[in-house]
């Protein structure tokens, strides 16, 4: 009796056992399949440091929630810029007709902000690739509205004081045209990414914008070589051109947007201003609009250079 109340007491001690080791592995295995879960789910749905650039690939991998908030986003930024850009024009039009600045000042003024205004606006919109295409309805409205006038099919008083130099509607279809088709170039092509575009720009609206106002202001001593445009103008060009540059990659180096090695950036850049100073004291006008001679110029010396 002793003996079989023994072999009863171990079959028990076993089955427990291995009921202990059974319930143990189920407890074991769930948990494992909950931590995957977990760990798919984190690596699916994470969020993007702020400013990074992101890949071709990632509206791809983003949820449909993620995307339709960067469409929105960047909907929003458009509206926003494109306010910003008509207030622009409306308000220095409006000092030109109250005689508070003449009309060429304010002309020049456009010029020069309404570039830099727009390429420094752009860390306003998402991460999204995207998001370029956005941007670049900015000037493309105002392409449009160039083009309308331009061709007489509509006349906006106001655009043309603010645009033109005679206040003709053709001339809406030379420098101002060609000005906003190299933003449209540089916020498509070159975007946040690189210092090309920006650079150009900076060239266009910082240093030719500037050095036309210098010039007509102090130029008393002409261009040997071309009497249309003076010492002081040039070195304004170089000397704004340059800082105004700076000034930019400064700004997108501060953002995040880019990493920049200052000693060599500012030999480079000097370089570029150097041959963007150059070509635009040309007697090349009634050839090539400097609109489109500075900035084009600009981008194939800021390629040459930044890609060694």
């Amino acid at each position: 009796m002793s003996l079989l109340a023994i072999g009863c007491s171990d079959s028990r001690l076993r089955s427990r056992r291995d009921r202990d080791t059974s319930v143990a592995a189920v407890f074991s295995l769930s948990g494992e399949l909950k931590q995957r879960r977990i760990l798919s789910f984190r690596t699916l749905y994470r969020t993007p440091p702020a400013f990074r650039i992101t890949s071709s690939s990632s509206d791809r991998l983003s949820p449909p929630r993620a995307v339709s908030g960067d469409l929105l986003h960047d909907a929003g930024a458009t509206a926003a810029v494109l306010a910003g850009a008509y207030s622009l024009v409306l308000g220095f039009d409006n000092l030109a007709r109250r005689n508070l600045i003449q009309q060429k000042l304010s002309r020049k003024l456009v010029h020069i902000l309404s570039g830099l205004l727009f390429m420094m606006s752009w860390p306003i919109f998402s991460t999204s690739t995207k998001a370029r295409y956005f941007a670049s309805i900015v000037p493309t409205v105002n392409f449009l509205r160039l083009v309308i006038n331009g061709l007489s099919l509509a006349k906006d008083e106001g655009l043309l004081k603010s645009l033109t130099r005679e206040g003709k509607p053709e001339e809406l279809l030379r420098g101002p045209l060609f000005y906003v088709l190299m933003l449209i170039l540089s916020a498509v092509v070159f975007w946040r990414e690189s210092p090309i575009g920006l650079i150009s720009l900076a060239m266009m609206c910082g240093g030719d914008g500037i050095a036309d106002i210098m010039g007509r202001k102090f130029g008393s001593k002409r261009l040997p070589y071309n009497e249309g445009k003076s010492w002081i103008g040039s070195i304004s060009m170089f000397i704004f051109g340059f800082c105004v540059s700076i000034g930019v990659l400064y700004y997108y180096s501060v953002l995040g947007y880019l990493e920049v090695d200052w000693i060599k950036a500012v030999q480079k850049v000097a370089l570029v201003a150097l041959v963007a100073t150059v070509v635009e004291s040309l007697p090349i006008t009634d050839v090539v609009d400097d609109n489109i001679s500075v900035p084009l110029v600009s981008m194939v010396a800021a390629f040459l250079t930044f890609s060694t």
